[in-house]
């Protein structure tokens, strides 16, 4: 008597089987007993198995045993029975001596299957590589970090060991031109020393204006303000936010303007008050720097603007910005603003001068 042929599967099964071991992705299905009912070719060349016998194993038998995952099994069984789906599980493979590898994992029930059997389609990527890389990038960017911070520490250093030579040497001098020159280079010194110990501190990549103004104000009135009960310098800053270049072009024109207010708005030891404002809308920011003090000079034709109005200016245009001064009547008021939209091609009109920057 003739051997019976085997029953072939229904023509919707029978495609679905073909479909999946043909594909390029890792795939296996499933029956409820997490039997496999076919593997793709990719999955076997992958995970070394052998196409012709992994047919109706057990999944946990596959390979060497590297699949017998009790907590796989479980979230499988859960999926086959209707109570869960295995979403981008991960887990770590060692096939014995190999190096381990990562992979994620998906399964699926599915529905509607002739018969009313269960079928289990199960997805896996291999990530080992990403999450090398990943890691790579963890630590260069953790070893960037750490070297960043030694050099913030070693210009740190440097600019204070700059500031003491510079005052030592205006101790030292006769001229009191020469002594004021080095004082002022002291002072702009440490006013960047005062800058870069902010923007070390910030872990964000924006700034947040009101603490790093705040602070390098502290820092001039401190370094530069023999009588704060006498003259006085205040900070008046909003939430604003912004990138760390900005925020530098903004503390360094603050520093010159300040330094020039001190400078020339308090002679034989007047008293008065100074304050730094910054405020910030959708349409334009606005940073002003006001004294009470003896007010604008008269101009003068032969006037040239100093170190400090260079800089000033340099700075807004750097910033796009325009500069504006008045006379408060008492003392003068320096704003820089700009306009948040300009067209592209309107270029900022720059001051003339700051008076006697």
């Amino acid at each position: 008597m003739p051997t019976p042929k085997p029953t072939p599967p229904p023509l919707a099964l029978g495609l679905a089987l073909a479909v999946i071991s043909t594909s390029d992705a890792p795939l296996l299905l499933l029956d409820g007993d997490l039997a496999i009912l076919v593997a793709s070719h990719s999955f076997c060349r992958a995970f070394q198995c052998d196409p012709a016998t992994v047919a109706g194993q057990p999944m946990a038998t596959i390979g060497t045993g590297e699949w017998n995952v009790p907590q796989l099994d479980s979230l499988l069984r859960a999926t086959a029975a209707g109570f869960a789906e295995v979403e981008a599980y991960e887990m770590t493979l060692q096939r014995g001596a190999d190096n381990p590898r990562r992979l994620v994992i998906n399964a699926h029930r599915l529905d509607d299957v002739e018969g009313g059997d269960i079928r289990l389609l199960l997805s896996v990527a291999d990530v080992t590589d990403a999450r090398r890389s990943e890691k790579q990038k963890d630590d260069l960017l953790r070893e960037k970090a750490i070297l960043l911070q030694e050099l913030q520490h070693r210009v740190a250093n440097s600019l204070q060991i700059i500031a003491s030579i510079l005052m030592q040497s205006a101790r030292r001098v006769q001229s009191e031109e020469t002594r004021g020159h080095l004082k002022d280079a002291h002072s702009r010194v440490m006013s960047i020393a005062a800058l870069q110990q902010q923007l070390a501190t910030s872990q964000l990549g924006r700034v947040a204006l009101r603490a790093y103004l705040t602070n390098l104000c502290r820092s001039i009135a401190a370094s530069m303000i023999p009588d704060p009960a006498l003259l006085s310098l205040a900070a008046e800053i909003d939430d604003s936010t912004v990138e760390a270049d900005i925020s530098i072009s903004l503390g360094l024109i603050v520093t010159e303007l300040v330094i020039n207010s001190l400078k020339h708005a308090y002679p034989d030891g007047r008293g008065g008050k100074i304050r730094v404002g910054y405020h910030a809308s959708e349409t334009e920011w606005a940073l002003t720097v006001s004294d009470d003090g003896i007010g604008m000079p008269e101009p003068r034709l032969d006037a040239k603007g100093g170190l400090g109005t260079s800089i000033v200016k340099a700075l807004a245009q750097q910033l796009e910005a325009e500069i504006s001064v008045f006379d408060a009547k008492p003392g003068t008021v320096v704003t820089v603003r700009r306009s948040l939209n300009r067209p592209p091609d309107d270029k900022p009109l720059l001051g003339d001068g700051v008076a006697y920057l």
